[in-house]
């Protein structure tokens, strides 16, 4: 079975691009080795081929094809080109957490445990990055343009605003090698389960039985319910109680709302009820949360 080595950021921080350029060699020249070279390589091919081996694996990198070189691995020439090959080096590295997997190239990636159910109001949420480390490119020609483009301004790196444009480029570029894994349509619970999710969040404030969800989805609840334990980690009911919790977060900052308004604001009908699902989940009450930020 093919399997598929993908390389996960953890973000923030982005990773940052450093320098890059365009390399000609003739037939039977071969890539430098290098050990511990201290920054992510990425080829990419426009002609001809590169015969590369990291650690003991080997690959072939064709034409419209990108490979990345790992900062922290040897890799060394299999053997020297047997045509003209010309590709793009870019060098670029991550001052936060990364590590990479292998998994079934015909399988849908996985989903994260650690993905959350919503986007906290007020705090900065991780997430990860999966780039492949060698991939067939969905659009070469633009890949190639993007990094020109980045090679070319690498004559002004001096001033800020081109060292910033650079960076945007880059991000794009990345998405751009995100893309080429994320052709397959996600799995059915994953569907469901963001459905499911994104009608809580639009109707979070009623009270809404499984059966009512179920008619609204066209989907037993019972699946339902396994879906979002599945992707979310938790029930509707819990999702749409947890999600009434962070709205209620920003009101309690960004109003002067007495605690008993904004719990009704936020689909509970018992202040009571409010304040002991706060501290369930924040472990301080809302009066106590409020009083953090004055």
């Amino acid at each position: 079975m093919i399997s598929l080595t993908t390389i996960h950021f953890s973000i923030p921080p982005l990773p940052f691009f450093i320098l890059s350029g365009i390399q000609d060699v003739p037939p039977g020249a071969k890539h430098p080795a290098r050990r511990n070279f201290g920054v992510f390589d990425l080829l990419v091919v426009i002609e001809g081929c590169i015969y590369i081996t990291e650690e003991d694996r080997s690959y072939e990198i064709q034409a419209g094809q990108s490979f990345i070189l790992r900062p922290d691995a040897y890799h060394y020439p299999t053997q020297g080109g047997l045509h003209h090959t010309k590709y793009y080096w870019l060098h670029f590295m991550t001052n936060g957490d990364w590590h990479y997997t292998e998994e079934s190239a015909r399988a849908p990636l996985p989903t994260s445990p650690d993905k959350p159910s919503f986007l906290p109001y007020n705090e900065i949420t991780p997430f990860e990055l999966k780039i492949p480390q060698f991939i067939s490119l969905l659009h070469p020609e633009k890949v190639y343009q993007t990094i020109q483009e980045l090679t070319q301004l690498s004559h002004n790196v001096p001033l800020d605003r081109v060292r910033m444009h650079q960076q945007v480029l880059f991000q794009q570029l990345l998405q751009e090698l995100t893309d080429a894994i994320q052709t397959q349509p996600p799995s059915p619970h994953t569907v469901c389960a963001e459905r499911a999710a994104a009608f809580l969040r639009q109707h979070y404030k009623e009270e809404i039985s499984s059966q009512q969800l179920g008619e609204v989805l066209n989907f037993h609840p019972v699946y339902i319910a396994r879906c979002m334990q599945k992707v979310f980690g938790c029930s509707p009911a819990v999702y749409r109680l947890r999600f009434r919790i962070e709205n209620s977060k920003r009101m309690l900052l960004q109003t002067n709302l007495p605690i008993t308004r904004i719990s009704e604001e936020v689909g509970f009908n018992h202040p009571a009820y409010f304040t002991a699902s706060f501290v369930k989940y924040e472990g301080i009450s809302p009066r106590k949360y409020r009083q953090r930020f004055t």
